[in-house]
């Protein structure tokens, strides 16, 4: 596997093409795009293990972007392009960029076509979305990014001849695994969009044959809902991937039959991307029940005592920016996810909650996920989040916030969870009904945003 090249070397001249709302490129106009902004860097005084950072959402040069930057050895950092002023000059702090990029016009100089590049040199350093504090900025290697790349296609299938929708920001590893890296290793087109849209993506899915997709569930409930959707313009997805919490076997099972594709869910993070799935050739038993298992090198345990998942791998990302966050990863080369997880005999991954998502009440505790799902099981219930709300007696309450007809109310929660035998403890004292849930840029529930609420309608 990819050990010893760098990941501008591994994608070039694939034949990948990309296509965004304002125009489609394709080798070799690609390649002399990327070679001229590189030589634009260099100019600049851009040289291997500087960093370059930009803000923009997803679009073709943004992919050019990143390639210019590992093909002088230049660290890619883009930020998200939601982030306000002031959160941007805070990380643009923490970088200490040697370049900010206008991808509105973009540097030429003279070509840099045959640079190579150390493959352990930095490559890029992405943001996670900072649900639990202060994002983090994970540091990857072009190594690490490079094999992740050249790993994924067969896991899930894919050939030159796939199409990929990319809805997810490119300045997350999602995005830029799957809309850059991945397509890239393989030679298949991706089509970018700038901002989720449900109607824009059924019309890029129509119109551009895709076959692949990635994202949380929020995506596809949003195509499935959406009021110009039919079959017949999503008849060209064959393979979703989904990943993040509130994955449910009910999400699933109902994705799979309205989507008509193999929809399964995925487990990865930002420093460990994507290491778990079902592969192509499995018979799909697991899909709506499991979280995959462990592809390709990577190795997956958990940890007896805390129950906390550890995983170590060539994709596995080798630090963070700062320091002091680095006890994450041990001095086995195991990083700590913070997931509480189970593996069966087979090796089928579960996650069941974070370890610090885990509602006490007088006492008892209750994992976040195992009763966000109990309550995506209700036939009413399209998406549930579940946070402690403080309590002077208990210490904390349990609250939930679905997606559900207002008829969902406390009792109605009540009586199911007591129907299927689910402790008292776990049975949410405080049901919100929501239009839709807050969500975090990586498609993940707003828990901090979602505990402000619970703990202002005491």
């Amino acid at each position: 596997m990819i050990r010893d090249r760098s990941l501008d070397a591994l994608l070039t001249g694939t034949g990948a093409s990309l296509v965004d709302d304002h125009r489609r490129t394709e080798e070799p106009a690609l390649g002399v795009a990327v070679a001229r902004l590189a030589g634009g860097l260099r100019d600049r005084g851009v040289r291997a293990g500087d960093v370059v950072t930009w803000q923009s959402p997803n679009r073709v040069e943004v992919a050019i972007a990143f390639r210019a930057c590992w093909r002088i050895g230049a660290v890619a950092a883009p930020l998200h392009h939601l982030l306000g002023t002031a959160e941007v000059a805070g990380l643009r702090d923490r970088l200490a960029p040697t370049t900010v990029l206008d991808l509105d016009r973009l540097p030429d100089g003279d070509p840099i076509t045959d640079l190579w590049t150390d493959a352990a040199v930095r490559g890029a350093v992405l943001f996670t979305s900072g649900s639990s504090g202060a994002a983090k900025g994970v540091v990857h290697t072009q190594a690490t990014l490079a094999y992740k790349a050249a790993s994924m296609g067969p896991v899930h299938g894919l050939g030159s001849d796939d199409v990929i929708l990319m809805p997810a920001p490119c300045a997350h590893i999602s995005g830029l695994l799957n809309g850059i890296t991945l397509p890239g290793a393989i030679g298949c087109r991706t089509v970018f969009m700038a901002r989720w849209d449900a109607e824009h993506a059924l019309d890029l899915i129509e119109r551009e044959g895709v076959t692949f997709m990635v994202g949380p569930p929020a995506f596809f409930v949003g195509l499935m809902d959406a009021p110009g959707f039919s079959p017949e313009r999503v008849a060209s997805l064959r393979v979703v991937s989904s990943g993040g919490s509130g994955v449910a076997p009910a999400f699933v099972e109902r994705a799979s039959r309205v989507l008509g594709a193999r929809v399964k869910r995925t487990y990865g993070s930002t420093e460990a991307p994507t290491v778990a799935t079902a592969p192509v050739d499995d018979d799909g038993a697991h899909d709506a029940t499991h979280d995959g298992r462990a592809i390709g090198e990577v190795e997956l345990r958990v940890d007896p005592v805390t129950g906390e998942l550890l995983v170590r791998g060539p994709e596995v990302a080798v630090g963070y920016l700062d320091d002091a966050h680095d006890v994450a990863f041990d001095a086995g080369g195991w990083f700590h996810t913070g997931d509480r997880a189970t593996i069966d005999a087979e090796g089928w991954l579960s996650i069941i909650g974070r370890l610090k998502d885990v509602i006490s009440r007088g006492g008892e505790n209750s994992a976040a996920a195992e009763v966000e799902s109990a309550l995506e099981a209700h036939p009413d219930v399209v998406a549930a989040a579940v946070v402690g709300y403080p309590d002077e007696r208990l210490g904390e309450r349990v609250c939930a916030f679905v997606l559900a007809p207002h008829t969902f109310d406390v009792a109605a929660c009540a009586a199911w969870f007591e129907t299927h035998g689910i402790a008292r403890f776990k049975t949410p004292e405080r049901v919100v009904v929501l239009d839709s849930l807050p969500l975090l840029a990586s498609g993940k529930p707003d828990k901090e945003h979602l505990r402000a609420l619970a703990a202002e309608r005491r």
